[in-house]
């Protein structure tokens, strides 16, 4: 049972049912929004919010290759009312030290705004540093992304394709690697 922010504890799933790792009351409408691992028979639902969210099949695409190509390590998806609303995916990456790849995460847009997307991040960064990741890298919005621990100053260090003044990285170890190259699975590749 993980209880964070504003969740509400959660019982141990019937038997049968999907495990949960948290349930939160986004926004202010009283759904419940269940944050569970990806389950076999999820890739359908999970390509319909990138494509809605994103208005373009790269995305899609590239959960698809990521999960193809092995590099998938975390993937987490929001339901509400038993329909995927939202989807966080977390790649494996080359790096001096263990290091992930946030990318992509996507909601319905309907849904956009309510805190599914953070809950998704925030879920998602505590389940990877439970797991031992050292840090997530990132390439986004630093006003968006500075609110779950991600620093632009922090990633300038490391070399990446990717650097610039959206490569972020959320360090969970402060005793690990501060520089060094980061490379991206290439299915990242393909959406350049």
């Amino acid at each position: 049972m993980i209880e964070v922010g504003r969740s509400k504890r959660v019982a141990a799933p019937a038997e049968g049912h999907r495990s949960a790792i948290l349930r939160h009351m986004p926004g202010d409408l009283g759904e419940t929004a269940v944050i569970r691992r990806e389950a076999p028979g999820d890739e359908p639902s999970i390509h319909r919010v990138h494509l809605l969210a994103f208005s373009s099949s790269a995305e899609p695409d590239l959960v698809d290759a990521l999960r193809r190509s092995g590099s998938a390590v975390l993937s987490l998806v929001a339901e509400i009312d038993g329909e995927i609303v939202g989807h966080v995916l977390f790649s494996r990456l080359d790096a001096p030290m263990r290091a992930l790849a946030l990318a992509p995460v996507g909601v319905l847009p309907e849904r956009q705004g309510r805190g599914v997307g953070s809950l998704l991040i925030r879920t998602g960064l505590r389940e990877a540093q439970k797991e031992g990741w050292s840090a997530v890298f990132v390439v986004g919005d630093p006003a968006y992304y500075e609110r779950f621990g991600f620093n632009v100053g922090a990633a300038e260090s490391f070399q990446s394709p990717y650097a610039g003044e959206f490569f972020q990285v959320c360090l969970f170890d402060a005793s690990g690697p501060r520089q060094g190259a980061i490379a991206y699975p290439a299915p990242f590749a393909a959406m350049e």
